[in-house]
């Protein structure tokens, strides 16, 4: 293709992704480095029969000159970053000086606003990431297995989770986990504690939306390798099966590999999609038990105060996490588009 030709092929897409997503991130960036203007204060006198009192009160014209001068805020540089509610430099410092063991310091940092959503969006990306990848192979590999006339009732039920609406699905199976529904009454009898809850529970919690990520994850990986399965070399099998090979053996040497593009493919999307992980926890209720970097990102955007500085550092910081993550899987890309091009 003519670089003329591949230019104008690009420019629509080039321009929509520059105005949707170039910009709106320079905007949070800007953004995040500011900080909304203090009100000013004045001392005011109170004068009445019975003598003069002080009191201090807002002063709106000044308070309101100030934005106007300065509509984005007193710019404040990276002290959002490192404040507590972020990267909290000084209290980790102040933590690590008074720590008495690992143990203990990496307790007292999870307990800091930034580092306690990022816990769980680490736990929650690092588990169903891998496990919807390996599930949605597994079921791939069973329905290609299965005679023809199954096959398509078998695609439909495990299409059921991208099917179901992801509000609609997490809401179906938080019902279940009540200590009235079928999966809160079975783990009650198995446990023989009457009183449990798994919404009481943090690592219950946790447990639950792990399931729910890998069981609404999984359909999309099986439709990848459903689709990868059928452009497996057939000659390529038959010499494995004439071989000896066991189906184990076919399927380690011959077929993983084959699936290995697609499986980077959907590490990457999967990735960057369990890192913003957000609507289980809202549809489960979980923000007292499970906090998101989206759903702190939420919480500063909510309520009558809304925090946009803060929503947008954290946001920034987002942008960053999902960069280091995937940097691994674009450099080995890199690295084996490098090789055959070679």
């Amino acid at each position: 293709m003519k670089h003329k030709t591949f230019l104008w092929f690009f420019l629509p897409s080039g321009m929509a992704m520059f105005l949707f997503i170039a910009m709106p991130i320079v905007s949070v960036l800007t953004q995040s480095v500011y900080a909304p203007h203090e009100q000013v204060i004045r001392e005011v006198e109170n004068c009445t029969l019975f003598g003069c009192s002080k009191a201090t009160q807002i002063d709106q014209e000044a308070t309101r000159a100030l934005r106007d001068a300065e509509p984005m805020g007193r710019f404040v540089g990276p002290s959002i970053y490192t404040d507590r509610n972020h990267l909290a430099f000084a209290e980790i410092a102040e933590i690590w000086r008074n720590a008495s063991g690992h143990g203990n310091f990496f307790g007292q940092v999870t307990n800091l606003p930034f580092y306690d959503a990022l816990s769980f969006t680490l736990t929650y990306t690092a588990l169903v990431t891998p496990l919807s990848l390996a599930f949605g192979l597994i079921i791939a590999l069973a329905v290609n297995a299965l005679p023809r006339l199954f096959r398509g009732p078998v695609i439909f039920v495990s299409l059921l989770p991208m099917i179901v609406t992801p509000l609609v699905g997490a809401l179906i199976l938080f019902w279940m986990i009540d200590a009235r529904g079928v999966l809160g009454a079975a783990l009650q009898a198995l446990a023989g504690d009457p009183g449990l809850s798994i919404k009481a529970s943090t690592p219950l919690m946790w447990t639950m939306l792990i399931v729910y990520g890998v069981w609404s994850s999984a359909p999309f990986a099986f439709v990848i390798y459903y689709a990868g399965l059928q452009t497996v070399p057939g000659d390529t099998l038959e010499s494995a099966m004439i071989d000896g090979a066991s189906r184990w053996e076919r399927i380690r040497y011959v077929i993983l590999p084959h699936l290995l593009p697609l499986t980077t493919f959907m590490a990457l999307i999967k990735i960057m999609d369990n890192f913003r992980v957000f609507e289980p926890i809202v549809s489960f209720s979980a923000g007292a038990h499970a906090k998101s970097l989206s759903y702190f990102i939420y919480s500063d955007l909510g309520g009558e105060t809304r925090l946009l500085s803060s929503a947008a550092a954290t946001s920034v910081l987002t942008i960053a996490g999902i960069i280091v993550l995937i940097s691994p899987v674009l450099v080995r890309t890199w690295h084996a588009f490098g090789r055959v091009r070679a």
